[in-house]
């Protein structure tokens, strides 16, 4: 691409800190300035010609910022922020309450196409990658079933709601998928699982001094859409525990799908990653698919939209010449 693509960025938790880098390994992008609801001056980015400025300013960026990555929590932030920004600019952001999802769209679809505007939802590697995949397997093969396993790692959006719990301090959850579940499923035998039979959610909570921690457990074991229809285990620790065994940020997973194909053969379809950073790698998405928010906001084209309306040429910062070439 010959012009550069200007981005900002919404929030400056690890995912706002992992696009900051994302951003700075593609050529053919710059960062323009980070939005933060902090007061701006406890922001330190060294990075020459970047703004950092409170969010209240964001609407004077209008001119200057061709896409917006919106990095703040599916809990709380995006459910706002994305349809409030998503009239002005053009945004990307990684909603993932996959129940939520349908309601999000119609919300946000409304504001990006009033303000004539695209709005990337929902992406990153699950919903996102692991999205595509899905559908993909599932029009391969018609005659089988689609499983998903996530993990072993610590979920940022889970991580996220566990800290807006009342009485949190900080706090972090890990994602363990069935061992055993996942070897059913290799082997073809395409067996009906319930979600506590795929995977069980271990939460590691710094309560604040004086909380009721019978009250944080019971309130996160029983939250719907995150622990409720899981088998969720809450440990309490220290913040010092917690800096020194839970700082890393792990994570991965499978879809698997497992289908019959004509004289009854069975082929298994598989996708993984394994990450060492789940907000880094989040984050990397979500800068390729600016790129595809830009070139569909050049097409004239408006509101909201998913992974799968995205050509996906339009993620490369590659020509079509050289796709064809290297990548076919």
């Amino acid at each position: 691409m010959s012009e550069r693509i200007r981005l900002g960025i919404v929030g400056y938790g690890n995912l706002g800190k992992g696009t900051v880098k994302a951003i700075q390994q593609s050529q053919d992008m710059e960062l323009v300035a980070i939005f933060t609801r902090r007061n701006p001056q406890d922001l330190h980015i060294d990075i020459p010609h970047v703004k950092v400025e409170h969010i209240s300013t964001a609407l004077d960026y209008q001119d200057e910022i061709d896409v917006m990555l919106l990095c703040g929590g599916s809990a709380t932030d995006l459910p706002e922020q994305t349809p409030q920004f998503a009239k002005h600019f053009n945004t990307v952001d990684s909603f993932d309450t996959h129940a939520k999802i349908p309601e999000f769209y119609e919300k946000v679809n409304k504001a990006a196409t009033e303000g004539k505007k695209i709005a990337m939802i929902s992406v990153g590697w699950d919903p996102g990658l692991f999205s595509i995949n899905r559908v993909m397997a599932d029009a391969i093969l018609p005659n089988g079933e689609n499983y998903t396993f996530w993990g072993k790692g610590l979920s940022q959006g889970h991580s996220d709601a566990i800290r807006r719990v009342e009485g949190v301090k900080n706090g972090v959850q890990y994602t363990i998928p069935s061992d055993e579940a996942i070897d059913k499923v290799r082997s073809g035998a395409n067996p009906t699982l319930t979600t506590a039979e795929k995977h069980r959610r271990v939460c590691y909570v710094v309560a604040e001094e004086g909380a009721d921690k019978a009250k944080i457990e019971e309130t996160i074991k029983t939250m719907p859409n995150y622990f409720a229809d899981y088998d969720t285990e809450v440990h309490f620790i220290t913040e010092e525990e917690l800096q020194r065994d839970h700082s890393k940020a792990p994570h991965g997973g499978f879809v698997i799908r497992g289908g019959k194909t004509g004289d009854n053969n069975n082929q298994i379809y598989e996708f993984s990653l394994k990450l060492d950073s789940n907000p880094e790698f989040t984050a990397s998405v979500l800068v390729a698919y600016a790129r595809a928010a830009y070139r569909l906001y050049k097409e004239n084209q408006y509101g909201a939209k998913t992974v799968f309306d995205v050509p996906l040429s339009y993620i490369s910062p590659r020509s079509n010449e050289e796709l064809r070439r290297d990548f076919l």
